[in-house]
């Protein structure tokens, strides 16, 4: 993979600490675990597929 984009994400104090619980749950880091649920999105809708996409 190459180098990963950053940015700055505003979030619902209570919305963060439902993400924070279920991160710690899969125990995977809150940044993780928005990037499974990006990927998943992505991946259920069709707009990316299983493969490496590396015409970034």
């Amino acid at each position: 993979m190459g180098k990963k984009k950053s940015f700055v994400l505003r979030l619902d104090p209570d919305d963060y600490a439902s993400l924070e619980r279920w991160a710690a749950d899969e125990f995977r880091s809150i940044n993780g675990q928005l990037e499974w649920i990006i990927h998943k999105a992505l991946k259920d809708s069709g707009r990316k597929s299983d493969k490496k996409d590396k015409s970034k």
